[in-house]
């Protein structure tokens, strides 16, 4: 039996100790080590030469989907399966961009997890269930070419959205934690990922660019 070689990418422990107890006690995977953001995990793969990383996308330092990118360029033997809380198309087309070649929500049951694991070392494509549907129904349901046209240029989720606006109204990391009812923790990700993925450094350069895309108005 041939052993696979797995590095989770995640920031989060308890997500480190479900997956070790879902694959565990299946001797054909051995967890080979984890890592706790996207410079951690690029560094893990060169040093662990993994079959296979489960990527967090939401992660400090660097996002899932960046170094996704990264590694794929650079080591693409690796095969590279998101795991994330994330249900937003936008991210399924990022992570697939980027190199990845499944999406898997972190509700998936244990089978559907397994499976896709097995999928994704045979060469294909795969994507939790729900994940699949909302594919489905967008290319049954395009959007109209003048609803195209409004979108931003690189595609932002509506928490993202929300971080924007609020940081325009002047406000700090824990007053949007409150207003949204999410973690500081939480915020400050959104933030970095934000700037990584807009290639922006400064809370300026960011106001600019949702302001250029309209989604954010200094009226």
């Amino acid at each position: 039996m041939e052993i696979v070689k797995i590095l989770i990418a995640d920031d989060h422990e308890l997500i480190h100790n479900g997956i070790i107890n879902i694959l565990k006690p299946l001797k054909r995977y051995k967890i080979v080590g984890k890592a706790v953001n996207g410079e951690d995990a690029i560094e893990k793969a060169r040093l662990l030469d993994p079959d296979i990383i489960l990527m967090d996308i939401s992660m400090p330092v660097l996002n899932g989907i960046e170094a996704t990118r990264i590694i794929s360029k650079t080591m693409p033997e690796i095969k590279i399966l998101a795991l994330t809380q994330h249900e937003e198309n936008e991210y399924v087309v990022e992570i697939l961009k980027a190199g990845g070649s499944g999406y898997l929500l972190k509700n998936s049951k244990k089978q559907e997890f397994v499976d896709a694991i097995e999928s994704v070392l045979s060469g294909k494509k795969v994507f939790s269930n729900k994940i699949s549907e909302q594919l489905f129904n967008r290319l049954v349901n395009p959007p109209h070419e003048e609803d195209k046209n409004e979108e931003p240029e690189i595609p932002l989720t509506k928490r993202e959205i929300e971080i924007i606006q609020n940081i325009a109204d002047d406000m700090s990391n824990q007053q949007i934690a409150d207003k949204l009812h999410i973690s500081l923790r939480t915020v400050e990700t959104h933030r970095r990922n934000l700037m990584q993925k807009l290639n922006v450094k400064t809370v300026v350069a960011l106001l600019k660019y949702a302001a250029r895309h309209n989604i954010i108005s200094f009226e």
